[in-house]
């Protein structure tokens, strides 16, 4: 039974700029570059240096406590190991190689057979999902095999989530549509670990296609449920597909696991098959390139490293580009260097023309309320932004500040123009400052 979450808005989809156009592979650039850090954690220490030969899948950097390995997408030399932009905004240490087009495999890495596969341990399949640098790929970059061994023991109820609700965006999509079997196949590894016989996958009912696909690759057997969700924003947020899937509702402050479940992106779960069953490390994902602006959207499999510039000019532009978005327009991140790479957590490039401009020169909240009715998280945000004005962290945080996934529903629906995402962003971050000092001191 589908149940639908409180609030929640219906911006115009925009998908039909590239929801037809299957996955094309990207062909590796002459220079990749490789953040150290791609996920939520301590970022990875560089195994290799200037001048060291390189394979594809080879290992070149790793760090102890919440980290991933990352690897290399081409062969060829490392060129440097120096700060490069990162689509967060700042400089982060990165490993730039120079591919030299012979795309030599790592001889690490080996595909495993159906018999070998099945005497994997979920112990092992979480081991194996680490060395691969797994993090989940819908955006939010946390550690896979984390997700997975904490949830051992207190997951009864796993979800794939192909909800894939922002505007522009359909990487996953297709994903569905030509690699559903992937999908499936992750989702049974995922479970296998979890040690449970029945999974779901949530997905819009605005992806007929996809959810066709999906179906004519399961039997009753699988124990797999799909679960056809009106579509509504944001659908794929975590909290709100579990409500959705299973109508259980995670406590403020508490983890999926609080209730019993577990989300995995799409994309995971073939990132997850693909480490399985090939021995492959993530080092490549599907990226969404779309845009009022673009000439020819496309759905491309990129090689991680890859800059946004080879993307958006493989595609062509009308016009120069006013806004370019890592993600989709409702909770991308602007990008100010366009040389940035492709990252793990990078699903779409999102290009924007002129006319989508839109700015206040003074905004003022007027009170209305709209921003309340459609928060999917039953927050106030006329109240968070109040406080944050009033730049009290005590009242920050009875506003359950932290609360907020980001959504950016509130904003959409703002029409005094007020930016309220980026202001509870910046009052998140002086509540971890806060936070930190005061840990400090003990």
């Amino acid at each position: 039974m589908a149940f639908s979450f409180f609030g929640g808005i219906h911006p115009k989809e925009n998908k039909l700029y590239a929801c037809n156009c299957p996955i094309q592979s990207f062909p590796a650039p002459d220079v990749v570059v490789i953040p150290m850090s791609q996920h939520i954690g301590a970022p990875c220490k560089p195994l290799v240096k200037k001048g060291d030969y390189v394979t594809i899948g080879q290992k070149i950097g790793d760090n102890e406590g919440l980290c991933v390995p990352v690897h290399a997408s081409v062969s060829g030399k490392v060129k440097s190991v120096e700060p490069r932009a990162h689509t967060s905004g700042i400089t982060v240490m990165s490993v730039v190689i120079e591919n030299d087009h012979q795309n030599t495999l790592c001889p690490d890495i080996q595909p495993r057979t159906a018999a070998q596969v099945k005497a994997l341990t979920p112990q092992d399949i979480v081991s194996i999902v680490h060395d691969a640098g797994i993090v989940g790929m819908g955006g939010a970059t946390f550690p896979t095999h984390v997700k997975l061994s904490g949830g051992i023991g207190k997951v009864d109820t796993v979800i794939v989530n192909a909800g894939e609700c922002e505007p522009y965006i359909t990487a996953d999509d297709r994903l569905c549509r030509e690699q559903p079997e992937k999908i499936i196949g992750g989702l049974q590894l995922i479970m296998k670990v979890f040690g449970l016989e029945k999974g779901h996958i949530g997905i819009e009912d605005n992806k007929p296609e996809a959810v066709k696909a999906l179906r004519a690759n399961l039997s009753d057997a699988d124990g797999i449920v799909i679960d056809v969700l009106p579509a509504k924003y944001p659908q794929g947020a975590e909290k709100q597909l579990i409500y959705a899937v299973t109508g259980r509702e995670v406590p403020s402050g508490g983890l999926p696991a609080a209730v019993g479940c577990a989300v995995f992106n799409a994309a995971t779960c073939k990132a997850v098959y693909d480490a399985v069953w090939e021995g492959m490390p993530l080092i490549r994902r599907v990226v969404t390139v779309s845009g009022d602006i673009l000439m020819e959207p496309k759905n491309l499999l990129v090689p991680i490293g890859t800059s946004f510039n080879d993307l958006i000019e493989a595609c062509g532009h009308s016009e120069y580009p006013y806004k370019v978005l890592s993600g989709g327009p409702m909770m991308g991140v602007a990008q100010y260097d366009l040389s940035v790479p492709t990252i793990k957590g990078v699903n779409a490039v999102t290009v924007l023309g002129r006319r989508n401009e839109y700015a206040v020169d003074e905004p003022h909240c007027l009170r209305c309320g709209k921003c309340v009715d459609v928060c999917p998280m039953k927050l106030m945000p006329v109240l968070m932004y109040k406080a944050l004005e009033g730049n009290s962290v005590e009242d920050m945080r009875k506003c359950n500040i932290m609360d907020c996934i980001e959504c950016g529903s509130c904003a959409y629906t703002c029409p005094a123009g007020v930016p309220l995402v980026l202001g509870f962003r910046v009052a998140k971050q002086r509540i971890r400052n806060e936070a930190a000092k005061a840990k400090a001191k003990v």
